[in-house]
């Protein structure tokens, strides 16, 4: 037997959230709720940010459906998966931003962890004095693609170059660092 969630087709279900139908949000949260759950689950490894996951994405869907942002009621599903997943990007990079190292120097010195052992205060220390060295184009264009994660896209338009040289001035810049730190671990 049929629950009133399986009978609910993705054209009626959006068609009443636009409307402001707040059952109809709830058979959506009934109908795909598993389904992001565990893929919130599989990638944070963790219930209590897979529940989050959970509740932002559901959030977001309704607003967006309430907005008429979804093009075909046919692609609900790969609609909500993507909302998902670009949650959990937001998650991850929230959790694991890039610091200051100098936040980090006290956690290092007093805990002798995988990541003391990877990167310790004096490297850290001497990867900041190298990557000064570099141009202030090459900075900016490493911290947008490292650390803000922007699209090449975007990076290409705030330079004000071609999307394709973003890779190329990627790598020439990566590699400057390389040399600058090789030069002065030489010493």
């Amino acid at each position: 037997m049929q629950t009133s969630v399986e009978l609910q087709s993705n054209q009626e279900l959006v068609a009443r959230i636009r409307q402001g139908d707040a059952d109809a949000e709830a058979l959506l949260y009934e109908k795909f709720s598993a389904r992001v759950y565990f893929t919130a689950l599989s990638e944070t490894h963790s219930k209590e940010d897979a529940e989050d996951v959970r509740a932002e994405t559901f959030l977001r869907v309704i607003q967006a459906l309430r907005q008429d942002k979804l093009h075909s009621a046919d692609s609900l599903p790969a609609f909500i998966v993507g909302i998902t997943l670009n949650v959990i990007r937001e998650l991850v990079r929230q959790k694991y931003r890039a610091d200051s190292l100098e936040d980090y120097e006290d956690d290092i010195a007093r805990d002798d962890s995988m990541e003391a052992a990877f990167l310790d205060a004096e490297t850290g220390r001497e990867l900041e004095k190298a990557a000064q060295q570099l141009k202030p184009r090459e900075q900016q264009l490493l911290r947008m693609y490292y650390f803000e994660e922007l699209p090449k896209e975007e990076i290409a338009r705030k330079l004000g170059i071609k999307a394709e040289r973003v890779r190329l001035l990627k790598s020439r810049a990566l590699q400057q660092l390389r040399e600058i730190y090789k030069k002065m671990t030489r010493r």
